[in-house]
Parts: C-alpha cells; structure tokens; sequence
C-alpha cells in the first residue's frame, strides 16, 4: 500500500455561506473629515471597485459582488474577498479578490473563472430528492443538510441545489458537498471538507479562567512550554489567548488535569501527543503573526481543535478540527512539527480568498500549501530535536518509508518535479509536487551548499534562493489573491505581483520568484508583472453606471473608478467630450491617483436636446492614458431597461418600523405605465406577516401586498400596479414591513419595470 500523504477537503461554499448578509457598501465620493484608517479606507477602495465592475469584476446585471472578509497582507496592502451573488443566490466559484491598499487605492483584481451568467432561479427538481440524491452518494450517512439552492459556475453554469452529507467513505469520514442539478437531478459536483494525511489509509456556565504556562514532555521536541488554561484547581489542554486552539482525546473531551505537567514523552502515550499537537499550532500561529502578519490560522484572531488517538495509520483536516493517528507499527503518533502545522495549513487555505476549491490541480496546490506551512512552522521552531528540512513527516516515518515527500526533489517518492498538462488529472499529493519544489528553489536554490540538498530544475537552470522568511511572505501574500479556480498560472502571477509589492525597488525578489517558476515549467500567465517595476505605470478604468436617463434641465451622477494594474500609482486628471448642446461635467475630485475614484456628475438644461449621446471619459495619466464611454439619454421615450437591485438586505422582526432599500437607481425618463411591473425575491419565515409597497420618487406609496393568512414561506412574485401618474425618473424604493410576531427574512433582489 503506498501513501501519499496529508489530504485535505473544500469548505469554500460552507465557510463563506455563514457571511453572505455582508453587502457591498460603495465607498462614498465626499472626502471625510479625518483620513479613514488604512482597514477602512482600503475596504471602501474595495467595494467601490466591486460595485463598479473593475477589470476581473465584470458581472451581469443581475449579480453583485458581497464583501465577506478583509485580510491585511504585507506592503501596506489588504486583500478583500468578495461572494458573487445572482439574483440573490450564492454563486459557488464566482468568488472574487480586490487588492487595495491604506491609502484608499486599488491595486488589482483577481476572479474566478466563469462563463457569463443566465439562468433561470426556480427548481424543477424539488429538494427533497435532491437530498435522496446527495444522501446515496456515501456508503454511510449520519446526516443531510437543508439542501441550499445556488448556482453553481464555470463553463456551463447551472441552476443547483447544494447538500453536504456527513458521515464515512470506505476508508474515511466525509463532509461531502454535493451539488445537484436543480433541473435533471444528475449530480454535477462532489467536494469533500476531508483531507486525509495518506492516502489509503485505514478508517475510524463556566468558572473564572487564569492563563498560564504549562510544562510539556513532548516525543518530537523534548520539554517546552505550552500555553494551558487553570480554572480553579484544574488545568486545561486549552489555549488561553489563542482562540479555538485546544487538544483532546478523539471523541473525548479537552484534556486536563490537578497539575500543569503534560505528558511522559513517549510515542504511545496520547497526552504526550496533545503536548506535540499543542506545541505545534502555537508555533504555527506565532510564526502566522511574526512572518507574515497573519491574525491567527483562520485570519481573525481565531484556530480550531484537535484530537489525538484517532484509529488510523492517518491525520486529517475535516473543515472544522485537527484529527491526528498513529504510524503503521503503532509505536508513533502522527503529531511532529510538520504534520500539525500541514493540517492547520489546509485550514489557512480554506479560510483565505476562494475556499478550497475543487479539482485535482487546486487540491495539489492545497496539499503543498500545507508542506509549505509545516517547512515554514519547523523552520520558526528551528528545535534542536525536530531540525529545519524540507521532508514531509519524516520523524513520524509512517508506514517505515521515510518521508512521505520530498520538497527539494518529489520524484524522490515518484512525484512529479516539473508541470505539465497531466497536474489536473494527477492524484492530490502527487500533484504538490511541482509547487513544493518552486517553494524550495525560492527559498533554498537549485544548489544552496550548506549542508542543504541540492535540487533539479526542469530547464537545467541555476536558480538562487531567497531565503525560506521572504520565500514564506511571498507565497502568503499570493495565496491572498487566490480564487476558487486557482491554478499553477494564477499562483505564478499573484507571487510576482507580492514580490513586487513587499520588496520594492528591489529584482532580487521578483527575479527569483520567476526563475523558481520557470524552472518547474510553469509558463506566464496573462497580464503578470514582466518585470521587477511590474512592467511600467499603467492602470485601468470602469464607470458605475456606464449610462444614465434625465429629462432636460435635470443631472445624472456615475462614479469612475480605477485600478493600478501595474508599476506605481500616478496622478490622472479627468475630462468629458462629447457632451450634448447645454450640457455640463463636473468631477468631484477632478485629479485622482491611480487606484482611487471620482464622482462625475453631467448637468442639462431646459435648452439640451433630446436623443442618446456617448460621452467619452478620458483619464490622462502621467505616463498612458484611457477612455470609457457613459451613454447618456436626454429626455428619450420608448422601452426602457429595468432596474434591478440585488443588494441582500435583511428585514428586521416585528414590531420593527418599515425597510427601504437603501440602493439610489434612475427608471427611464417618461411616465410610468399603467402596468408597472416589480419582481420581488424575498426569503421569509412566513409570507403573510410582510406588507410590501412600491415608494416613488415624489414619496407616493403604491400597495403590492398586505398582510394575509398565507402560510406559505418565501415570496417569488411579479406584482403590477397603475403608477401611471408618476415621472419614472428618479430613485425608487421597496418598502417592507414585517407586521406579525418574530420571524427571520431577508430581500434577495427585486426588478422594477416602469
């Protein structure tokens, strides 16, 4: 039986489902008083950039882009993710990333790959048996999960119903995510939260607290010291500071004890492998903060549990919590530095930008993540015991084969050293081979001396290394560009733009960073940096609105938004051709730095006439120049667009007052119809507690619904009222009021058509 070492699962869709009410603000166009905090001011850089469609951003007129996380990365710059929405659904890989920085600047966009959006929102399939469906999918089951309807992209987007069925394959537990076809019942894809250490492998009110500093006799690293929890007389394998972090035995509770002693140091011994484990993951995280300035494993200050004594010749990483086993000859437990540290790395993979993905090649590039993070831990530590290296648990030694990976050579274990277009279809472990061996030509170099393994490249090139800190912050900093579509090409290119980021002004980073690349056959990506100034200042620019309807003598507003998208930020100033007879532009700030924005506002008068004109946008930098187009329609009559919100909003308990969406929107420039037509998707707990009305312009209130004695949940509905007698322009609202006793809801997205 051969063993390819440490799995881990995808809990992409389930970790970002829990924060999908965080909507998009866009950041506002008056300057505030006092500079905002570099948190803040990058945020609303951010969601500017989001709402605006920038570069990578391009969505449908029903989608929008939700925040979800804001992360601090190196070179001043935060790293915002962002959950793509379709009318209302969550959109599984339609993940985003908007790079910004302190000042309030764009500095880059990254996507998921996904073919244009259109499907329709209403299941032939009903839930039910698309729970049936999933269920069958595990040989034993021990519980479904409500089935979630969303949208599942890619080439072929298809309307889907997402379960995760909990319980065991034939040879592991499972937390698999199955998504079914809301129209066919066929299943279109399967990801599981599990990540297995080998592959192969064998199944199975509280009292005041004080922090203190334990004694661990641990079998990997001899006597350290742990951070435990005292509560009265007992003590606790519970991280006092370090949130979630605590160990136990496997299906048992957190380990304690009268004394702060842990541990007699042997193999077999499990208390001794919870010292191990803890030692480990407080390692882990103080390396987090001190190399690269990470809060914690999940990026908020906060870590997750672990267990030891589990039944198999394994570890895993389940989504949630840490399960450690045992070596074949049971005289081990699976807890040395770099075991611990590879599971909690697949924890840092699943809580940054994009989840964990699915597909062979983002999952090889998982599995190398964590022999990255357990290189980086030992090499913290650097323990007289446990050395630094560049071997995969070869100190558990776990089925008497020695490491289960080499990071300076995988072929040495019959991995791949090099890419090539077999990595999508090669089995996990073995697909980490190509991204452990540019980790460690970046570090280390193709031939470091030293004492240090020399390592060969796929170009027979000579590559020299940066040392194993500055290699750690340049694939970290990458990794907070990641998408759910991550690949080799995507990784390349988001390590270049961190070399250039964090060491400015200087090619030696940048450099080495490609030649790593190049040397394990990974060619350029699209639009990466070509060389260490990232190619020259350029940027790139994108209207929010692209087009906008008055009537003579009234404005319409549009926020212009930019990108650095490579070299430094330099000064634009803005201008507007192509304006009909009468009419003004006015920018509001009419010089802006590359990766900031603007508000443009056109003024008519009485005397403009009627018709639809292109105004050409021109942002003149200091070293290029763009142009976007704004259609601007003067008094015109016809058909005209609907106007769609998608912003999630949710909907406070009775007796609370009424909700208005809060989204600004201009309807066509003409009189409402007899028949204008609202399309509202609200989920609710029950519908008949919820009274809905149609606010004009001029605060006129059109009734759609009253409350009623229908105990069906959720609203799907096109309503139609007579609002004939009101102008169309001007901002509309959805008012909603919930009269009965407390429930939950929220609205998804509703359409106006005037």
């Amino acid at each position: 039986m051969t063993h390819r070492g440490f799995r881990t699962g995808l809990a992409a869709a389930a970790g970002l489902a829990m924060t999908l009410a965080l909507p998009v603000t866009p950041a506002s166009a008056t300057p505030a008083a006092q500079p905002a905090a570099p948190d803040v001011a990058a945020a609303r850089a951010a969601d500017q950039a989001a709402a605006s469609g920038l570069d990578a951003l391009k969505r449908g007129p029903a989608e929008a882009f939700q925040r979800v996380g804001l992360t601090a990365g190196g070179g001043g710059l935060f790293y915002g993710a962002y959950q793509r929405t379709y009318q209302g659904l969550r959109v599984v890989g339609g993940d985003a990333v908007v790079v910004a920085d302190g000042a309030g600047r764009v500095r880059g966009t990254s996507a998921a790959d996904t073919a244009p959006i259109s499907v329709g929102t209403q299941a032939l399939v009903d839930a039910a048996k698309a729970a049936a469906t999933a269920r069958a999918r595990l040989p034993t089951v021990d519980s479904v999960s409500t089935p979630e309807k969303v949208v599942l992209a890619g080439a072929n987007p298809k309307l889907a119903y997402e379960v995760v069925v909990t319980g065991r394959t034939a040879t592991a537990p499972s937390n698999l995510h199955v998504f079914v076809d809301a129209a066919t019942g066929a299943v279109l894809d399967k990801r599981d939260d599990v990540k297995v250490f080998a592959s192969g492998a064998k199944g199975q009110a509280q009292p005041a607290t004080v922090n203190v500093v334990g004694t661990g006799n641990s079998y990997y690293v001899g006597q350290v010291s742990i951070d435990t929890t005292q509560s009265g007389s007992t003590y606790t394998l519970r991280d006092p500071a370090r949130t979630g972090l605590s160990c136990g035995r496997e299906g048992g509770s957190v380990y304690s004890g009268p004394d702060n002693n842990w541990g007699n140091g042997s193999g077999t011994d499990l208390e001794t492998a919870c010292v191990d484990t803890l030692f480990g993951s407080q390692t882990e995280w103080k390396m987090l903060g001190d190399w690269l300035g990470r809060n914690g494993i999940n990026g908020n200050g906060g870590g997750y549990p672990a267990s030891v004594g589990l039944s198999d010749v394994n570890a895993y990483w389940n989504g949630s919590s840490t399960h450690f086993g045992h070596s074949q000859d049971n005289q081990r437990q699976a807890t040395s530095i770099d075991v611990v540290a590879h599971e909690y790395g697949h924890a840092i993979f699943q809580t940054t930008p994009g989840g964990a993905g699915s597909g062979n090649e983002n999952g090889g590039l998982n599995e190398s993540t964590g022999d990255i993070f357990g290189a980086l831990t030992e090499a913290y530590a650097n323990n007289a015991k446990d050395t630094p290296d560049y071997e995969v648990g070869e100190g558990v030694n776990l089925v008497d084969q020695g490491p289960i990976r080499y990071m300076y050579q995988p072929s040495k274990v019959g991995d791949p050293n090099c890419y090539s277009s077999s990595i999508p279809s090669t089995e996990v472990h073995a697909a980490a081979g190509p991204q452990n061996h540019w980790f460690y030509l970046l570090a280390e170099g193709s031939n470091p001396g030293g004492g240090k393994p020399t390592s060969p490249t796929c170009n027979n090139s000579s590559v020299t290394g940066i040392g194993i800190q500055k290699a750690g912050k340049i694939f970290y900093n990458g990794l907070l560009k990641k998408t759910s579509s991550w690949n080799h090409k995507a990784a390349r290119k988001a390590t270049l733009e961190a070399a250039i980021a964090l060491f400015p002004g200087s090619c030696t980073e940048y450099n080495a960073t490609k030649a790593a690349w190049d040397a394990i056959s990974v060619t350029a990506a699209t639009g990466e940096p070509t060389s260490c100034s990232g190619g020259g200042p350029d940027f790139s620019v994108a209207l929010n609105p692209a087009s906008g309807s008055v009537q003579p003598g009234a404005s319409a507003t549009t926020t212009i938004s930019t990108a650095v998208t490579s070299g430094a930020a330099q000064s634009i100033t803005l201008s507007a051709s192509g304006l009909p007879a009468g009419a003004t532009a006015t920018f509001n700030p009419a010089t802006i730095q590359s990766g900031g924005s603007s508000t443009l506002t056109i003024a008519t008068t009485s005397s403009t006439p009627t018709g639809s004109f292109p105004v050409t946008i021109t942002a003149d930098g200091a070293s290029t120049d763009h142009t976007a187009t704004y259609t601007l329609s003067v008094g015109t009559t016809g058909s005209c667009a609907p106007v769609t919100n998608s912003t999630r909003l949710n909907i406070p308990d009775y007796p609370a007052s009424a909700v208005s969406s809060t989204s600004t929107v201009s309807g066509c420039a003409r009189n409402a119809s007899g028949s204008t037509k609202v399309e509202v998707h609200i989920t609710h707990t029950y519908r008949g507690d919820l009274v809905l009305d149609l606010v004009a312009p001029d605060g006129t209130a059109y009734r759609l619904k009253n409350s009623s004695s229908d105990s069906t949940p959720n609203i799907d509905t096109t309503y139609t009222v007579n609002a004939s007698s009101e102008a169309a322009n001007g901002a509309w609202q959805l008012r909603i009021r919930d009269v009965g006793p407390a429930d939950t809801g929220y609205l998804s997205s509703w359409t106006l058509t005037v």
